[in-house]
């Protein structure tokens, strides 16, 4: 009998731990008070990025797209295959800056260039016709600061923002852009 008791309280003292330490790494990962953690990874609540412009005559403030979908679209004026990608990029941006959505308050991208040379990079958004006003870098190509906060260790790289802020796809290129931000559409 002893030995029965003891080990049904055994039991229950397991059940009870675990389902302690599945609360606790529920609430670990979403914060004590509700919030999601900031971080890379779909889920995450996105850094904060705040940068200069092409310019450099204005910071400008991923946070001060809040209540929009923002593609955070890593790139460079160097890059064959972001050079490739930016069709789809503006394609996307024409067609969703432009759309209702479920939730929210548009679209916008917010262009982070790997780039060293202010000239170079400048020139790749008017060629490309990267016509959107949120272009921002620190001119420190891979050392760059934004490249280090979002762990991108090659370009293009992007991460889908929802209108709280929070990742909601990475890596999407042409189509699949496209499939994603059609979930969140109300109309056209």
């Amino acid at each position: 009998m002893f030995s029965s008791t003891l080990m049904k309280k055994t039991q229950v003292a397991l059940v009870a731990g675990v389902a302690l330490l599945a609360i606790y790494g529920f609430t670990a990962r979403i914060g004590m008070g509700g919030d999601p953690k900031v971080g890379t990874n779909v889920g995450d609540k996105a850094p904060e990025l705040a940068f200069m412009n092409a310019d450099s005559t204005k910071l400008l403030k991923l946070s001060e797209l809040r209540g929009k979908y923002v593609l955070i679209d890593f790139w460079a004026s160097w890059c064959g295959p972001c050079r490739r990608e930016n069709p789809s990029v503006v394609a996307a941006y024409n067609k969703y800056s432009k759309a209702k959505f479920k939730e929210g308050k548009g679209f916008e991208v917010y262009s982070v260039s790997l780039d060293k040379s202010r000239d170079a990079w400048k020139k790749a958004i008017e060629a490309d016709k990267l016509n959107w006003k949120f272009h921002v870098s620190d001119l420190g190509a891979w050392s760059s600061e934004p490249a280090r906060l979002y762990g991108v260790h090659s370009i293009p790289a992007s991460f889908l923002v929802d209108p709280n802020g929070i990742i909601i796809a990475k890596n999407l290129r042409g189509e699949t852009l496209d499939m994603e931000m059609d979930k969140y559409i109300k109309s056209f």
